[in-house]
C-alpha cells in the first residue's frame, strides 16, 4: 500500500495535543512474581518465595495508559471502581501514569476489577504464569451510579477532543450511558470511537469502531475467510451503526479499514518476527487510532499509526505502551 511518510510523521508529532476521555470498564492487573523453592508438604503445589508485585493498568485503563504516554497529561478516565483496597491501587496507578481521575466514581457495592496473575521462575528457566484470580462484579452498575456517571459525562465530554468507549461487558457501559456519551460527543463535535467485544449494533452514530476479527464475525454473522468477506462485514457494520469508518483488526493479517461508498484499505501487519505478548495490543490500537483521528488524520492514516504502535507493544510482556519518539523511529524503518 502507498502512504505519505512525511504526512504520517506529521500526524504522529501531533499525538501529544488532543485531550482524550476513556469511558468504560476500568481494571488493574496485579502481577505477583516469585522464585520456585520446593513442593509444599500440605499439598502437591509449588511454594514461591515472593520477589515483587507490579500493578499494571488493564481493561479500559490500559487504553487510557496508552493514550497518556502519547498525549502528555491530557487523558482522563470516567468509570466505576469499588471502595476497597484494590481501588487504592487503581488510583495510585492512574496517578503514576499522569491520568486524571476526577470522573472516577467509587461504588461500595462493587469490586474494583482486578486480574491477579501469579508467576514463578527458577534460575535456569523463564518466568511462567501459574494461576490467575479475577475479582469483579458481573452485573450492570446501579441506577444511582449510572446517574452519577452521566453527570460526569455531561461535564467531561465538552472538555475533551476524543472519547473512547471501552466495553469489556463488566457493567459500566449501560444502554443509557452509551446513548448519552454518543449524544454529547456528536452535540459538541467530538471524535468518539468504540472498542467493544459484542453488541456492536447498539453503538450508533459514532466516529468509528475497532472490532477484531472474531468479534466482527459474531456481530455480522459473516465468516471472514477472504478480503471480500471483510468488505461485506465492514459495509454491514457501517449500515447498522452509521459510523464514519470501521477498523477491523485481523491479528497477524493486519487491519482492514472500511469507509462509505465502497472505500476499502487493507493494511499489512508491520511486525511478524518479534511478537512476544499480544496482551493489550487491541487497547493500544484503539487509543492511538483515536488520538490520530483527533489530530485530523483520516481513518486509514490513523489505522496505520495504530498498527505501528501495536507492532511495538507486542514486543513487550503484559499490557505495554509506546511513545511518540518510538513511533517516529519505527516509521523510518517501514
Amino acid at each position: 500500500m502507498f502512504f505519505d511518510k512525511e504526512l504520517l510523521k506529521g500526524y504522529i508529532k501531533k499525538l501529544t495535543e488532543p485531550k482524550v476521555l476513556i469511558v468504560g470498564d476500568l481494571a488493574i492487573d496485579e502481577m505477583i512474581y516469585g522464585d520456585a523453592e520446593r513442593i509444599s508438604r500440605e499439598a502437591p503445589v509449588l511454594i514461591l518465595r515472593h520477589t515483587n508485585t507490579k500493578i499494571i493498568l488493564g481493561g479500559a485503563s490500559n487504553a487510557a495508559h496508552n493514550a497518556a504516554t502519547l498525549s502528555q497529561g491530557h487523558v482522563s478516565v470516567c468509570g466505576v471502581c469499588g471502595d476497597d483496597y484494590q481501588s487504592g491501587q487503581m488510583f495510585a496507578a492512574f496517578k503514576n501514569a499522569g491520568i486524571n481521575t476526577e470522573n472516577l466514581i467509587k461504588d461500595s457495592t462493587r469490586k474494583t476489577t482486578t486480574k491477579t496473575r501469579i508467576s514463578g521462575s527458577i534460575t535456569t528457566s523463564i518466568t511462567q504464569q501459574i494461576v490467575r484470580i479475577d475479582r469483579q462484579t458481573n452485573t450492570q452498575i446501579s441506577k444511582d451510579t449510572e446517574d452519577k456517571l452521566i453527570k460526569k459525562l455531561e461535564k467531561a465530554i465538552p472538555e475533551n477532543d476524543a472519547i473512547i468507549l471501552s466495553d469489556y461487558h463488566i457493567g459500566t457501559l449501560t444502554d443509557k450511558v452509551v446513548a448519552k456519551a454518543i449524544e454529547l460527543a456528536n452535540k459538541f463535535n467530538k471524535i468518539i470511537v468504540v472498542d467493544a467485544q459484542k453488541n456492536l449494533e447498539k453503538y450508533k452514530n459514532v466516529t468509528s469502531m475497532t472490532p477484531n476479527e472474531p468479534d466482527t464475525q459474531k456481530s455480522t454473522g459473516i465468516v471472514l475467510n477472504t478480503e471480500e468477506d471483510l468488505k461485506r462485514a465492514g459495509d454491514k457494520l457501517l449500515k447498522e451503526t452509521n459510523a464514519k469508518s470501521i477498523l477491523i483488526t485481523c491479528g497477524a493479517d493486519g487491519m482492514f479499514v472500511t469507509k462509505p461508498n465502497n472505500d476499502y484499505t487493507k493494511i499489512p501487519v508491520f511486525n511478524k518476527s518479534e511478537v512476544f505478548d499480544v496482551t493489550g495490543a487491541g487497547d493500544t490500537v484503539t487509543a492511538v487510532y483515536s488520538l490520530a483521528l483527533a489530530t485530523g488524520a483520516d481513518a486509514v492514516y490513523a489505522a496505520i499509526i495504530g498498527n505501528i504502535a501495536a507492532s511495538l507493544v507486542v514486543r513487550q510482556f503484559g499490557c505495554a505502551t509506546t511513545t511518540v519518539e518510538e513511533l517516529l523511529k519505527a516509521v523510518e524503518t517501514l
